[in-house]
């Protein structure tokens, strides 16, 4: 394929791809746009849902009081708690239902059981135990009738106060259990805006029911839609929202919110469904697609024209220089680009040749001194370790030979202390040599699920013994968070990073002092802190801590920290130093964690909380 071809399918390729990315970026612009107004739409109209639940429950209970003061009410729990015959307030309660203007009402008696039902007359005599929420607020409640079926009604209970003569108002045991149904004609009394359906679904079974789906006008003839949302906010007690598709079209498309409204047990005795269309974000995205064709197709023949032009006057330099560049990404950076034009293309294969050439001369300057630098610091570090053992190694040779000229006794006695000398410094010598063949050969995590309060653990039980011990003890201080601190990592290579930091900070509290460990999540991270008291670094130390080689011990190899580091960042993480002089140091750690997050419940019933301790 020429480079013609190329330059008009990268033109209406990128032409087209431009248009169809800001379309379809618009296109979900406008879907969230029109999410976040359903989804503030729903807000308010829940709120609106709230205070008119509010409003019922308060007049459910104002009718109950009010009912419960009657001297109708009274008289009847007087005589009901005198012995008085409860047959003849059997018709009573529905008397009273129609006068107070409740769906729902029974009088129970002192003995627990319904001496009259508004709802159900024959249960006569049955016991009712809603009288244990007497007093309460108002509460959602499924109240079964005569004919097999059941409502969802917002009750109250109420206890009824006797007066006798002379004495003063005393519970007479008579109890008043009222309420309303939660229908199609609450729903039509609900502000609903243009463009929003409300339902109700009465959970009154396991399985789905369409007919238990009601709105404003009766039965909800797409009820079977609604089936996926409504048994998952009736399964998990929380809010369940998605699109609802009612036909083929889009157009005909809602956004659904099922809420599930709880009794105080916490059990879902309705679910609140909220459905706004979205006819509007679907028409407007049709029309932005319908003008990203039309863009488009001008773009491409627009592009074939710009192709055709640029390609005939630059197709061959740029082909040059595209071959150049593959040579110099495969290594070979002295590659040269034939200059033939005068123009800006000209120029840049100027500037081409220029630059390889340049980069060529810097790599070698470049590979050199980073040679000539490690080797000068590695032979520096290794002479200074080198020496310390190296010269009592030269005395004892040179006591030895002096030794030659004393008695045989004095002389085994100088031979025995030189050879224990001789094996010190040359274990001395292994140790060092070891030290930096384990910095030049550092493991790769075999990383797994660990932890990290368990590695901490271990190692603080290897060193508290120590910190006792010491003609100087060291307190110990644990902060660990009391939840695992899950990470995936390599338990022996984090315990050996936190006992060199563990052995640092003892090492810089000689007179004693305090050690603070601490292990907490921070957001996804968990952050493991380890300071001291001791004498704190400078900043310019703090600079250089983690730089191998150097060292602001007396003794040691400067490659300890260094090593803490390669392993914190072969696990993900980071290493950090904070310290002043004379305030301790902390060297803190961030590795990240493996979460599992937890999901929380939305309720929508009277009074409903829900506590959640993290």
């Amino acid at each position: 394929m020429s480079l013609r071809q190329k330059l008009l399918l990268m033109f209406s390729f990128t032409v087209a791809l431009a248009v169809a990315a800001v379309g379809w970026t618009v296109s979900v612009r406008v879907r969230k746009v029109f999410e976040r107004l359903d989804q503030e739409q729903t807000q308010v109209f829940v709120s609106q849902f709230r205070r008119e639940f509010q409003h019922r429950a308060e007049d459910v209970t104002a009718a109950l009081d009010r009912m419960a003061a009657s001297d109708r009410m009274t008289r009847i729990a007087f005589d009901l708690s005198q012995g008085g015959d409860a047959a003849q307030y059997l018709t009573e309660a529905g008397t009273l239902a129609q006068e107070y203007r409740l769906d729902f009402l029974e009088i129970i008696g002192p003995n627990g059981e319904i001496v009259s039902s508004a709802q159900w007359p024959a249960r006569f005599g049955y016991r009712e135990s809603a009288i244990a929420a007497a007093g309460r607020p108002p509460f959602l409640k499924q109240e079964n009738l005569p004919d097999g079926t059941s409502e969802t009604g917002l009750f109250a209970v109420r206890a009824v106060r006797e007066a006798g003569a002379g004495s003063a108002a005393a519970n007479s045991g008579v109890f008043v259990v009222g309420g309303t149904k939660l229908d199609q004609e609450f729903l039509a009394d609900l502000p609903v805006p243009a463009g929003t359906e409300v339902y109700i679904y009465r959970n009154a079974g396991s399985a789905f029911d369409v007919r238990s789906l009601t709105g404003a006008g009766g039965i909800v003839a797409d009820a079977a839609k609604y089936e996926i949302l409504i048994d998952r906010a009736r399964s998990t007690g929380n809010d369940a929202s998605g699109p609802v598709y009612l036909t083929s079209r889009r157009e005909d498309s809602v956004n659904a919110t099922a809420i599930p409204l709880k009794a105080e047990d916490g059990s879902v005795m309705a679910v609140l469904v909220i459905a706004n269309s979205r006819r509007g974000m679907v028409e407007v995205q049709q029309h932005i697609r319908a003008i990203a064709y039309g863009v488009a197709g001008g773009g491409i023949l627009f592009a074939i024209a710009a192709s055709l032009w640029i390609a005939a006057r630059i197709s061959r330099p740029v082909e040059r220089l595209a071959q150049a560049a593959a040579e110099v990404a495969e290594g070979r950076w002295d590659t040269q680009v034939e200059v033939q034009a005068h123009d800006e293309v000209g120029a840049l294969a100027e500037s081409f040749n220029r630059m390889t050439s340049q980069l060529v001369e810097q790599r070698e300057r470049l590979v050199q001194s980073e040679r000539v630098a490690a080797w000068r610091e590695l032979a520096r570090r290794l002479a200074h370790e080198l020496k310390n053992p190296l010269f009592p190694l030269q005395l004892t040779v040179e006591n030895m030979v002096r030794a030659r000229q004393f008695a045989p006794e004095q002389f085994d006695e100088v031979f025995q202390e030189s050879t224990e000398t001789l094996k010190a410094e040359i274990a001395n010598l292994k140790a060092i040599i070891g030290r930096f063949s384990d910095f030049s050969k550092m493991p790769k995590p075999q990383e797994v699920e660990i932890d990290a309060r368990e590695v901490i653990r271990r190692v603080l039980a290897l060193y508290e013994p120590v910190l006792k011990e010491r003609d100087h003890p060291i307190a110990l201080r644990e902060e660990i968070d009391r939840e695992p601190l899950t990470i995936s990592g390599d338990a022996d290579l984090l315990h050996r990073a936190l006992s060199n930091l563990v052995l640092n900070a003892i090492d810089a509290m000689p007179e004693g002092g305090t050690l603070n460990v601490s292990a907490l999540r921070r957001d996804s991270m968990v952050r493991i802190r380890i300071s001291d008291t001791g004498k704190g670094l400078t900043p310019e130390e703090c600079g250089r801590l983690f730089t191998p080689y150097y060292t602001t011990k007396e003794y040691g190899t400067g490659l300890g920290l260094a090593i803490v580091q390669s392993v914190v960042a072969d696990h993900g993480g980071t290493i950090s130093v904070e310290s002043m002089p004379g305030a301790g140091a902390t060297f803190v750690i961030d590795l990240p964690g493996i979460d599992h997050p937890d999901k929380d419940a939305f309720s929508t019933g009277a009074d409903a909380e829900r506590n959640h301790e993290q």
